[in-house]
Order: C-alpha cells, then structure tokens, then sequence
C-alpha cells in the first residue's frame, strides 16, 4: 500500500536531507500543478522556466527546480504552455522516489518485484529505447492518476561474441530475459506524467 508523506518529501528536498521519501501525485507533484505552486513550493530564486532538451535534438518548454543543484533538480513539463498550468510531466531528483518505490539504479529484478508481476521493455539503443510497459501490476497505475514511465539501460561490457540482436532496435523484451542479469540492466531514468484531462472536458 502506498502511503507518501508529501510534506516529509517536500523537507528533504528544500533541506538538501536524504530523498528517501516516496514522492505523491499530489500537491506540487499534482495533475493541476503550475509555475506559480512550484515557485510558492520551493521559492522564486530556486525555480527557472526555458527551453530544455527534448527527444531527437529537440527543444521544450519546461519549468525547472533547483536548477544549479544536480541533487535535487526536477523538471516539469507543461500541457498548457502559455499559462505554465496543468502538468504534463516531472522528472525525479537524483535520489528521489517514485510512485510504487521506483528509483534509479535499480535492477530489472527489483522493479518486478516492485509491480509484483512481469513486465516488458523496449528494445535499447535507439532513441525510445529501454522503456518499460507496464500493463498489469502494480506499477500500472499510480494514485493520482499519473503514470509512471521507467526507462532501463545495460551497464555491463557487452562481449564481442555475445548475440544481442533480440534485445536491440523496436523490439519487445520480456522483464525475465536472462540477457537483462548478464548485462546488469537497470533504471537510468524516470519521469512521471498525466494525460491532457482537458481533452475529455470537450
């Protein structure tokens, strides 16, 4: 059962304490967030909205936290651009935890325990590559209605005679893989988002 303490969370990041604490889609984190609750969060000086890097060399709009402290910078993304209101998505801050206890790091091994079923990814080395698909378990859907997006990557040399070409490009890898433990698979990244509830208002 998840049972986040968002205001024990928000402590650990604004005092630079241990992130151990598993962040809520709630509050700063929630659907109906904004530019103006996250400055009210964590303080003007500590929030920056610009252009960031986005998939394939492109650039986004996104409000950024902390900014200059790679510890605890989080980025959040915006449905409504011109406003900076209803979040798209946020990133996690190095040691942060996500909805469900997913955190960096970890091994494809944890994170199906962790949804307490299999699970599939996507193939790696291409651009959409190492994502995870939960469609059963656990980490399926998280409380708040956001969704949690887990992106994996081997760490391990891969040997030259090592035959990787089921794991690689659009392809479809069950979280069992033997070829996932021999190549010391784990999560590089994650990002929280929610659908456009706008467009079901129409």
């Amino acid at each position: 059962m998840l049972r986040p303490v968002l205001a024990i969370g928000m402590l650990a990041l604004l005092t630079g304490g241990a992130m151990a604490a598993e962040i809520a889609c709630d509050g700063a984190f929630a659907a109906d967030s904004s530019a103006q609750r996250l400055i009210e969060t964590y303080g003007k000086d500590n929030v920056v909205t610009g252009d960031v890097p986005g998939p394939e060399g492109t650039t986004v709009l996104a409000t950024t936290v902390f900014p200059n402290d790679p510890t605890k910078q989080m980025e959040f993304g915006w449905w409504d651009e011109d406003r900076l209101e209803r979040l798209a998505y946020f990133t996690l801050p190095a040691e942060g935890t996500a909805p469900g206890g997913v955190k960096t790091g970890m091994s494809v091994t944890d994170v199906e325990a962790l949804n307490g079923a299999p699970f599939k990814l996507g193939g790696f080395w291409w651009d959409y590559g190492g994502y995870g698909n939960f469609e059963g378990g656990k980490l399926a859907e998280a409380p708040g209605g956001c969704v949690v997006s887990v992106r994996f990557l081997p760490q391990a040399d891969i040997p030259a005679d090592l035959d990787v070409s089921t794991i690689s490009g659009e392809v479809e890898i069950e979280s069992g893989d033997p070829l996932l433990s021999r190549l010391d698979t784990r999560v590089t990244d994650i990002n929280i988002g929610y659908p456009d509830f706008s467009q079901s208002e129409d």
